[in-house]
């Protein structure tokens, strides 16, 4: 299987699991228990191809002249990941299928869990390091929404919220770092950067982009001091959980320090950071752990502790550890997946997660009880499991590290106290749930689970058994080929035998486990009688605490920064803006200086020197008229646009001539619709003193800034004008046009060739704010004062309020009105659909396109609205605006996708010459699918924003929104 194919399977299952109905709980898990374990078998397939140092490689160019590729990079490392990533993900589809309830919202559950599987996998699977940023972020989003899945409990959405603001921020840092990276490197392509070890290492930019990417590493893995927020993503459900904590989310972290190894590792700064984080981390997650009375308490807390045993020997620079590392990163998911999954049976069949509650179990639940408790020795490293072997090797790695003598001395130590708390929280695990009397005072009697819900954790164990008895045999060569990649392709001597003699190592498993039998017999009791409540001495340093204070002290500093910088009302943001942008633009002008180019004047520029002085009387004239007379004001600057279209056509532009005519409809109709709302003028009211002075002043004020900002726009575009500019830019596109981009209308092709992703963007954006500006118009209600009539006109016109009260009436009373324009408009529609067509067919080699063709379309829609109303309209026809965006922006991505298919950069333009029966010859390029999206776009873009203005008159005359028609006076005629 490809690897961008396996890489869009879970985003493809994702998108169909959300169209799924709600019942459909079967479906959804079969569904992405079939898209995870396609997947888990297309990257089972891919060993002999990375076993001995091997990568597969596919790369799409995006943006080559900026290192930015889609690449997707499968090494050993990678494959591992990738396997866990699917094979824990297909046991999670089993599982939650029964631990779901059918209340539930399952599919989207399932939907978020798929789309969060290929973020992991993107994420593994990168070869480029903006593109792992890209899906490292992805997972924090995507996780935010699993967590917060349950978004009706407040501990849900209190976990998800810190989860995302804490790996999130960790993601920006990330950014930076990288950015910093490619800079040093000069290239962000991932085999590039792990090659350049030396160089950056000798960087004098080494400290900062260390610092930056640690960060985000650290925070993602829940490291030492960003360890808090990953127990209050317990609120998740327990299948969540169990996918998080053992191949997924809070793995991303040690992923990237794994992966980036070779390039990062090898200096003062990498150890002391890296392996003191992890080191804090083990030390506190174990200690607070042996405290927890949730069993998802418990295994949160001895998650973040084993991840601290991972970044610890990841810090310490050695290849053998970092061996070590990658065995226990793959131990860890099995053992602690397994356990996540028992505490979900547990709960699920007692009701509850409290260990103080729960008693008894093995004699209820016999089956589910041995898995838990084998795979909580497998946490605890009790030889023949596999948590043993990699527990070795770091105790191994603790004794024989050479550093300073008091390092040399706590390592050790360090790790074995680790080693005992876990001993102690993994009894609590077992004997405390599974031993002693049965519990009486449950909310259920459990009882076994259905068969298949325990076949995940029966599986998860026995790979925990059989890796633990047969290492070499089961797991050394796939170790050897996911460890080849982080060591820098040269993989130390090492031994996965369950017996090498009576050594330090030993000595302190042997240590560890009896100091934490002994540890657990003197803490149970006051454990269980609930003395403890919090860890002894670490207990009132509350991480969430921290957090929660810092949030609320920055929205402090940002409401104070609010009241002495912004004001609500309109006109000082204006100004505030625009004196900004004078004040940004004028700093760079005293530095280097303006001054006119000779370049020669155009013949007939006084004409236009005229038309241009026309256009400043009406712009002035619009400033004045516009406190008076807005109808007045808004035809004024109409008059400016046509001078600007004018002007375009003088400077052989006429695409943009045609663009700017058709934009100046479609905005003088804008703000028809947005005036009929605002509120009429009051000028009888007696000023307060002073205040006409300060109208004054600030009138003054206004006009200057106005002038200043005009006049330094013209003034930079006179000195533009004036100088000779470089033309090699122009001599590209006049040159490439035709051959490579297939028009001869050089701005066509420049849109939806040459920088069509530009273009592709600018529509998402235009969709985007249509979008926002329909869903705030929704809701809108213009005010009473826009709507309500005077006095004397309700008493001299009765019935045009009772019109306005039924809108359907008004409007067969207006189009009565205006019959002879409603046919005359009506007959134009056919017409502006054949002149639109006619622009759109025409854009690729004349003067036209896709976006002036959408214009013009929705003019015609547009003039139907305005003469017949929205209501004859909409009863007429059914535009449906949305449909007309998706099917735009669907058409545009899919030719750059085809291109990209095909092995050619996105969005790249291809031409064919058809010989059709009638027609004969017709040259078609791709670049016409995307011209259609444009249109689209532009078509559904405009109707949307301009018919959800039109519809506040609806809206405005329902009986709710005015008063009660007023009875004429007694005795009046």
């Amino acid at each position: 299987m490809s690897l961008i194919v396996l890489l869009l399977l879970p985003f493809i299952g994702s998108c169909l699991a959300a169209v799924l109905p709600h019942d459909a709980r079967n479906r959804e898990s079969i569904l992405a228990g079939l898209v995870a374990l396609t997947g888990t078998v297309a990257v089972a397939l891919m060993y002999p191809q990375v076993a001995h140092g091997g990568v597969i490689c596919e790369t799409f160019e995006w943006l080559p002249g900026l290192g930015l590729n889609l690449t997707l990079r499968m090494d050993g490392f990678a494959w591992l990941f990738s396997l866990l990533v699917l094979g824990i993900g297909t046991l999670v589809s089993l599982y939650a299928r029964y631990y779901m309830s059918p209340d539930d919202p399952v599919p989207r559950f399932f939907a978020f869990f798929l789309a969060f599987m290929g973020a992991m996998l993107g994420l593994v699977m990168s070869g480029n390091l903006v593109q792992m940023v890209f899906f490292w972020e992805l997972t924090s989003l995507f996780s935010f929404l699993l967590i917060g899945y349950w978004h009706h409990r407040a501990d849900a959405r209190r976990g998800a919220y810190m989860a995302l603001a804490v790996t999130g921020a960790g993601g920006l840092c990330l950014l930076a770092g990288v950015i910093v990276l490619g800079q040093v490197v000069g290239s962000y392509d991932l085999d590039t950067v792990l090659a350049a070890g030396e160089q950056i290492r000798a960087s004098h930019l080494y400290p900062v982009l260390l610092t930056l990417i640690l960060i985000g590493a650290l925070s993602k893995s829940a490291q030492f001091p960003f360890h808090f927020w990953l127990p209050h993503a317990m609120a998740a459900p327990t299948p969540v959980s169990a996918y998080l904590h053992s191949a997924t989310m809070v793995k991303a972290g040690v992923f990237l320090l794994a992966r980036l190894w070779p390039s990062l590792s090898g200096s003062e700064q990498w150890f002391w950071i890296v392996s003191g984080a992890g080191a804090c981390t083990l030390l506190l997650g174990a200690y607070a752990a042996m405290f927890q009375n949730d069993l998802k308490g418990l295994l949160a807390y001895s998650t973040i502790s084993h991840l601290g045993l991972i970044t610890l020997l990841l810090g310490l620079n050695s290849p053998l550890a970092a061996v070590a590392a990658v065995f226990h990163i793959l131990n860890h998911a099995t053992f602690k997946a397994s356990l996540f999954m028992a505490a979900g049976i547990i709960d699920h069949e007692s009701g509850t997660r409290d260990i103080r509650r729960l008693s008894g179990l093995f004699r209820m639940i016999p089956f589910t009880a041995t898995l838990a408790m084998v795979a909580s020795a497998a946490m605890a490293g009790v030889p023949l499991m596999n948590g043993f072997l990699s527990k070795e090797m770091f105790f191994a790695e603790t004794v024989f590290i050479t550093s300073t003598a008091w390092v040399e001395a706590a390592l050790p130590a360090v790790a074995t106290i680790a080693g005992t708390f876990s001993v102690v929280y993994a009894l609590r695990f077992t004997v405390d749930v599974f031993f002693g009397p049965p519990a009486t005072d449950l909310p259920h009697t459990p009882h076994e689970p259905p068969r298949w819900m325990r076949a995940p954790v029966e599986l998860l164990v026995l790979l925990c058994l059989v890796v633990g008895i047969f290492p070499a045999q089961s797991v050394g060569p796939l170790l050897a080929a996911a460890a080849l990649p982080v060591v820098g392709g040269e993989s130390p001597a090492y031994s996965l035998a369950i017996w090498h003699g009576f050594n330090a190592p030993l000595i302190m498993s042997l240590i560890a486990m009896g100091a934490g039998i002994v540890l657990y017999l003197l803490l149970r009791g006051q454990l269980r009688r609930g003395r403890l409540q919090r860890p002894p001495l670490v207990g009132r340093l509350s991480g969430k605490r921290l957090f929660e204070r810092s949030l609320v002290l920055l929205m402090r500093l940002a409401r104070r920064s609010e009241r002495w910088l912004t004001t609500r009302r309109l006109q000082p943001q204006l100004f505030m803006l625009v004196l900004v942008a004078v004040v940004a633009a004028v700093i760079p002008l005293l530095h280097s200086g303006l001054s006119w180019g000779l370049r020669p004047k155009i013949a007939g520029s006084g004409v236009f020197v005229t038309l241009w002085l026309i256009a400043i009387a009406c712009a002035l004239g619009a400033a004045w008229q516009a406190k008076y007379h807005r109808l007045a004001a808004l035809t004024m600057v109409s008059v400016c646009g046509l001078m600007t279209c004018i002007t375009f056509i003088w400077f052989s532009a006429p695409d943009l001539a045609l663009t700017q005519l058709v934009v100046e409809v479609v905005t003088t109709v804008l703000i028809l619709l947005g005036l009929r709302w605002l509120p009429r003028r009051i000028e009888d009211v007696q000023p307060l003193p002073g205040h006409e002075r300060r109208a004054r002043v600030r009138r003054v004020r206004d006009l200057l800034l106005a002038i200043a900002t005009g006049g330094g726009m013209a003034a930079l575009s006179y000195a533009m004008l004036t100088r000779a500019t470089p033309n090699h830019i122009s001599e590209f596109y006049l040159r490439k046009a035709l051959p490579e981009g297939g028009g001869s209308n050089v701005v066509n092709v420049m849109l939806v060739d040459f920088r069509g992703f530009d273009t592709l963007g600018e529509i998402t954006v235009l969709v985007a704010t249509a979008l926002a500006i329909f869903a705030l118009l929704r809701r809108f209600r213009p005010p009473r004062e826009s709507i309500q009539l005077p006095a004397q006109q309700r008493l001299l016109a009765p019935d045009v309020v009772t019109d306005l009260v039924n809108p359907r009436q008004a409007s067969d009373t207006a189009l009565g009105f205006m019959m002879v324009p409603a046919v005359l408009v009506r007959l134009l529609l056919p017409l502006a659909v054949v002149v639109s067509m006619y622009l759109f067919m025409r854009g690729h080699n004349q003067p036209g396109g896709g976006f002036v063709a959408g214009l013009v379309m929705a003019v015609a829609f547009i003039l139907q609205y305005m003469v017949a109303g929205t209501q004859w309209v909409e009863a007429q026809m059914r535009l449906r605006p949305q449909r007309w965006m998706g099917t735009g922006l669907l058409f545009a991505t899919l030719t750059g996708v085809g291109a990209m298919v095909l092995g050619y950069p996105f969005l790249t333009t291809h031409t064919a010459h058809l010989h059709l029966p009638v027609l004969g010859e017709v040259h078609v390029a791709s670049a016409l699918f995307f011209d259609i999206g444009v249109f689209c776009v532009v078509v559904g873009s405009t109707l949307l924003i301009l018919t959800a203005l039109a519809h506040q008159s609806v809206r405005a005359h329902k009986p709710s929104g005015l008063p009660k028609p007023i009875a004429p006076p007694q005795g009046s005629a």
